[in-house]
Order: structure tokens, then C-alpha cells, then sequence
């Protein structure tokens, strides 16, 4: 077997003369790509820790204030579109459950009492004469009565 590879390498043939042109050109373009300058800058400056750290709370700080921006905003035109119309009002609600309550509104010189759940509204008694509700001062406008977050979070500790 030694004898027939040499014997076909000495001899310079076709396909020798193939392979020894496409090994030459392999390797020539190898050392070309590793001849050819690098495009990167010329001189690069380092950049310390504290800037990118810096950087990266300057964005956080501005997404934070655009994310608290937009709820406020968010609240006054939701504040300002329940209170256009004085004929449908809400008087009080109560929570029945996870995703269901009771709603007593006023509509003109009328009571209701509906329910709601998702995907449905049902009126469940309607008031000929209207009911006493008393309305609480931390939300004169909408007459819901919501509890603060003290006492919700004093009524779950059990004090």
C-alpha cells in the first residue's frame, strides 16, 4: 500500500494536480483572513463599572417615573369620567365572593339591587321607595364604602 501512495504522488497526475491546487488555495486563503488588519478601533477606552452601574439606575429611575406617571394620570381620567352623570349612581356594593357582588344603585327616582358576576348582570330587586344609605367621608363621591389598608391589614393580624 506504501508503495502505491508513493508511487501515485511522485507522479504527478490529474487528480494530484486537482488536489495540490485546491490545498494550496485553501491555505492561501487561510493566511490571507489571518494576514488582513482587524476593523476595530484603534485605541480603545475603558469604561469603569460605576458608569454602566450608573447608566442602568438613570434608566431604571426614568421607567419607574413613567410607570407612576401614567397610573396618576390613569386615576384622573378615570375620576373624571364616573362623575359626568348624576342619574346612575353607585350607593354601595358588597363582595360576595372572589369575582361576584351586589350593587345598590340609583337610577333617576329608583333603587336597584343587581348582581354581578363575570359575564352577567342581573337585577335582583328593584325599590319603589328609596332606602336610607349613609355615605362616609372617605368617598363622598362615588358613595362606596371602601375600609383603608390599616384596617384591612389590622382585621387580617387579628388586632
Amino acid at each position: 500500500m506504501k508503495a502505491t501512495v508513493r508511487s501515485w504522488a511522485a507522479r504527478p497526475g490529474r487528480l494530484a494536480g486537482t488536489l495540490a491546487s485546491m490545498l494550496y488555495g485553501a491555505h492561501r486563503a487561510l493566511c490571507a483572513d489571518a494576514a488582513a488588519p482587524f476593523a476595530a478601533p484603534a485605541q480603545l477606552t475603558p469604561t469603569h463599572s460605576t458608569t454602566g452601574l450608573l447608566r442602568v439606575m438613570i434608566a431604571l429611575l426614568l421607567v419607574l417615573g413613567a410607570v407612576i406617571a401614567a397610573g396618576r394620570l390613569a386615576r384622573r381620567v378615570r375620576g373624571m369620567g364616573g362623575s359626568g352623570s348624576s342619574a346612575l349612581q353607585v350607593l354601595g356594593q358588597l363582595s360576595l365572593g372572589a369575582r361576584e357582588r351586589a350593587l345598590l344603585i340609583r337610577v333617576g327616582d329608583r333603587q336597584l339591587l343587581i348582581g354581578v358576576a363575570p359575564g352577567s348582570v342581573r337585577t335582583l330587586h328593584v325599590f319603589d321607595e328609596r332606602l336610607p344609605v349613609t355615605q362616609t367621608s372617605s368617598s363622598p363621591d362615588t358613595g362606596i364604602d371602601r375600609p383603608s389598608f390599616k384596617s384591612i391589614l389590622l382585621k387580617s393580624l387579628g388586632k
